[in-house]
């Protein structure tokens, strides 16, 4: 049996697919003057109220080093706060200020727009089994 093209193959498409829709997320956020990376730390923080810099790389799929980089921008613009101390153990919980809120506000909106491009004409049905299968790919893997 032979081997589909290397354009064909599900873990090319599905990085491509990730390439293209973090650059269209990253042009749609440039006029917000946040980068995908901040974006991502973000919302992880209002899943995730207080998390701490170790929890948030963790989420948003970064190194500590780039988490510190993207955090010292967010607090440089006013949108998150690292407490002075630990609530426990050394983790300082980070949290979003009023202005992140609004910030990250319309960047989902945005946000949003890039994924219903990227979704076009595909029925409920078609964009729940994709989402599935997507899901079931993670799950093989984990």
């Amino acid at each position: 049996m032979s081997q589909p093209s290397t354009g064909d193959r599900p873990g090319y498409l599905i990085k491509r697919a990730q390439q293209a829709f973090n650059q269209a997320c990253t042009d749609r956020l440039r006029p917000l003057e946040l980068s995908m990376s901040q974006y991502a730390v973000l919302r992880a923080l209002i899943e995730h109220p207080g998390a701490s810099s170790a929890e948030l790389a963790r989420i948003t799929f970064v190194t500590r080093q780039s988490l510190r980089d993207v955090l010292s921008g967010l607090r440089s613009a006013g949108l998150v706060t690292v407490a002075k101390q630990a609530s426990t153990g050394r983790a300082k919980p980070v949290a979003l200020t009023a202005s992140g809120r609004t910030k990250l506000h319309a960047a989902d909106e945005l946000v949003s727009r890039v994924e219903e491009d990227m979704l076009g004409d595909l029925p409920g049905d078609q964009r729940r089994h994709l989402a599935d299968l997507l899901h079931t790919c993670v799950a093989n893997l984990t």
